[in-house]
């Protein structure tokens, strides 16, 4: 599996009571390793799936995140930006695992066609591009010039919608063109809101799948919606458990279902894989595996160089 996208340095906040203007507010604050690409890569890695990732960081950063990544089994290809710092997110968690995230993607905005060798996508089985990759112009040039090269191979193409208010400000109408004929996408409910002008899900997952091959519509702790080749959607429910912190939950729940899907293609199975491998990783604080998730996880590296 080739993954193309974002490498962010996380800061989660989780405040330990209302904030205060003006003064203090005691928080729970936790750095991580993150970006949505590369949480999934990670998560690949963990359930032992073989994972390539390609992204781009600031100087300074590269020895860390190549290093979480080699703890899951990623081979990672990590360009340094000369100018700008690694992408960085500040993200609030609230008492019910909710999150609001304020999000500056620094050297993650110059990736470029030339950072990913032709060689990876020739062997890759499958690729995978998260939607943030397509809502600025430079990044996502290189995006869709990577999509129409995989369709021509014939290598199959997912990608994670990734968030509702940049879908909103590019407009669905042209995510969709610039996406159209992907195999697989995996909106949430309020991407596929946005994307499908529905906010029934069952009904958003039927309209998208005239876009793509498989639409797979994730409803938090409901489970999910499925719509695949032209047949009626199939809502497949999940165990709901009370998260401590949804942040990646998304990331997860794509990692398990592509690593069912490149075995058997079943969506709906897929789709079970993946709420499976999503409930562990709304259990704590963080986006990534732990050593005793899956199969290739050992111990998390130091704290980055940048914040």
């Amino acid at each position: 599996m080739l993954v193309v996208g974002d490498v962010i340095n996380d800061v989660l906040v989780r405040p330990m009571g209302e904030i205060t203007a003006d003064s203090d507010t005691r928080a729970q604050i936790v750095r991580r390793p993150g970006g949505s690409a590369a949480n999934l890569a990670c998560w690949l890695g963990s359930l032992g799936r073989e994972v390539t990732f390609v992204g781009r960081v600031g100087t300074g950063d590269q020895g860390y995140h190549a290093s979480f990544f080699a703890r899951f089994g990623v081979e990672a290809h990590l360009v340094v930006d000369p100018e700008l710092e690694t992408g960085t997110i500040v993200v609030l968690v609230d008492a019910g695992g909710g999150r609001t995230m304020l999000t500056d993607r620094g050297a993650n905005l110059r990736l470029a066609v030339e950072d990913v060798p032709a060689a990876l996508l020739h062997r890759a089985a499958a690729l995978h591009l998260s939607g943030y990759s397509f809502f600025e112009d430079g990044v996502r040039a290189t995006a869709r010039t990577l999509l129409a090269r995989a369709r021509r191979a014939g290598t199959p193409v997912s990608i994670d919608p990734s968030s509702s208010a940049f879908l909103e400000e590019v407009g669905p109408d042209r995510f969709l063109a610039w996406t159209a004929g992907a195999d697989l996408v995996f909106p949430n409910r309020d991407e596929a809101a946005v994307l499908a002008g529905t906010a029934d899900p069952l009904l958003a997952a039927e309209r998208l799948a005239t876009h793509y091959g498989t639409v797979v519509v994730t409803l938090d702790g409901d489970g999910c919606v499925v719509a695949h080749g032209g047949r009626s959607p199939v809502l497949v429910p999940a165990e709901r458990v009370r998260p401590v912190d949804t942040t990646g939950a998304g990331d997860a729940f794509c990692a398990g279902f592509l690593d069912r899907w490149l075995d058997d293609a079943d969506p709906v199975a897929a789709a079970g894989a993946g709420a499976r491998v999503a409930r562990s990783a709304v259990a704590r604080m963080g986006a990534r595996p732990l050593p005793d998730d899956g199969a290739g996880g050992r111990a998390p590296g130091p704290s980055p160089a940048t914040s």
